[in-house]
C-alpha cells in the first residue's frame, strides 16, 4: 500500500506540503532519534564495562543476545510497514518506541569503536548533509523517481552486501560499502522527501491514515538518517 501511495505523482491543483504533516514527520524523527542516542550514549558510554559482559559470550564471541539486538529492529521495521493498514495507530507508535530503543541499543556499540569527539563531530556533519538533501528533495522539480529506483536497488545491494560482510568482517569491503552507502543515502534522502511532499499535497489522505503515513515517514527518514551517519563514521572516524 505505501510503495502505491509514495509512486504517485503531485496532484494537480493542490497545494503543496501542508506544516502540519511535515511537523508530524519530523517530530517522529526527532523523538526516534532522541530515545536511540540517549540510550545509545547511556549503555555504550556510561555503562559500557556492563554492556560489553551483556553481549559476549564465555567462549570470548559475541552471544545470542547480541544478534537478537543487531537484527531485532529489521523485524520492527518490516512489520510496521507491511502491516501499517491493520495495525492501530497506538500500536504502530508502541512498535516504534520500541524499535528506537533497540536501534538504541544496536548503535551503542560504536562507543566501544569510536573516539566520543569524533561520534559528535560526524553527526553534525551527517546532520548538514542530511539537511542540505532534504531541501533539495522538497524544492527541486525534478521528478526523482527514476533517479529514487536507483538509489533503492543500490540500497537492497549494499544490504546484502553488509549481511555478507557482518560475517566475513573484511575491512576492505566495509569501507567500500560505507562509501557507496554515503551517495546512496544522500540521495534516497532527496527521493523520500520529494514523495511525503506528494503525500502531503494529496487531500485524499486524511484523519488517522495520514497520521500513520507521518510516522512511517519519520520513520524513514530517521533510517537513511542513521545510516548516513554509519557510512561517514565507518569512513571518516577512522583513526
Amino acid at each position: 500500500m505505501l510503495e502505491n501511495i509514495l509512486d504517485r505523482t503531485e496532484p494537480v491543483g493542490v497545494k503543496p506540503m501542508t506544516k502540519e504533516f511535515f511537523a508530524s514527520v519530523y517530530t517522529y524523527m526527532f523523538v526516534a532519534l532522541g530515545i536511540s542516542g540517549v540510550t545509545a550514549f547511556m549503555v555504550g558510554e556510561v555503562f559500557q564495562t556492563g554492556f560489553v559482559e551483556f553481549i559476549k559470550s564465555p567462549t570470548g564471541g559475541l552471544s545470542p543476545i547480541f544478534y537478537v539486538i543487531a537484527f531485532a529492529p529489521l523485524g520492527l521495521v518490516l512489520l510496521m510497514q507491511m502491516r501499517m493498514a491493520k495495525l492501530s495507530m497506538s500500536m504502530l507508535l508502541a512498535l516504534f518506541v520500541g524499535f528506537s530503543f533497540l536501534m538504541g541499543l544496536s548503535l551503542a556499540t560504536i562507543f566501544l569503536q569510536y573516539k566520543l569527539g569524533t561520534i559528535f563531530n560526524v553527526f553534525l556533519i551527517s546532520a548538514g548533509m542530511f539537511g542540505g538533501m532534504a531541501i533539495l528533495g522538497y524544492t527541486t522539480k525534478t521528478d526523482l523517481s527514476k533517479f529514487g529506483s536507483l538509489m533503492y536497488m543500490l540500497f537492497i545491494g549494499i544490504f546484502i552486501a553488509s549481511l555478507v560482510n557482518f560475517f566475513m568482517q573484511s575491512e576492505a569491503m566495509g569501507y567500500w560499502i560505507s562509501f557507496i552507502g554515503i551517495f546512496v543515502f544522500t540521495g534516497l534522502t532527496a527521493w523520500e522527501m520529494q514523495k511525503l511532499k506528494y503525500i502531503a499535497a494529496d487531500p485524499q489522505y486524511a484523519g488517522e491514515e495520514k497520521k500513520k503515513l507521518a510516522l512511517i515517514g519519520g520513520l524513514s527518514l530517521y533510517i537513511l538518517f542513521i545510516n548516513l551517519f554509519l557510512s561517514l563514521l565507518r569512513v571518516f572516524g577512522r583513526e
